[in-house]
C-alpha cells in the first residue's frame, strides 16, 4: 500500500493488518498509539512489540529479543535504497513507483 507522504505511518496500519493472521506485529516508534496496541490485541490476538516513545509518560513493555528481528525489513529497504529510482522517486505516479520497488524485492528474492 502505498501512502502520501504527509500521511502519518500509523494511520495506514489497520488497513495493512486487516485480514492478515499473525502471533507478532513489529513496529518502530512511529506506531507508538495505544489504539494500535488494543486492536492488535483484540481483533487479531496478536502482541504488539512496539518500543515505547521516549516522551511516553507510562512506558509499556515489550519484547526486546523479537524486536531484534526487525532488521530484517530494516536490511531490506536500505539495500533497496541502492537502486536510485526507488531512493529518489524518479516516478511520476504511484504506480510506477510502487511497481519498482515490487521489482526490487523480485530481484532480492531470487538472489
Amino acid at each position: 500500500m502505498l501512502t502520501p507522504g504527509q500521511a502519518a505511518d500509523v494511520a495506514s496500519a489497520p488497513p495493512l493488518i486487516d485480514g492478515l493472521e499473525f502471533d507478532a506485529l513489529l513496529a518502530d516508534k512511529g506506531y507508538d498509539a495505544d489504539w494500535l496496541v488494543d486492536l492488535v490485541a483484540a481483533a487479531h490476538h496478536a502482541e504488539a512489540v512496539i518500543p515505547p516513545r521516549k516522551g511516553r509518560k507510562n512506558p509499556r513493555d515489550y519484547d526486546r529479543h523479537t524486536y531484534k528481528q526487525r532488521n530484517l525489513v530494516e536490511r531490506f529497504i536500505g539495500w533497496a535504497k541502492h537502486f536510485r529510482r526507488a531512493a529518489t522517486r524518479y516516478e511520476k505516479t504511484a504506480r510506477n513507483f510502487l511497481a519498482f520497488w515490487n521489482f526490487a524485492a523480485i530481484i532480492k528474492w531470487l538472489k
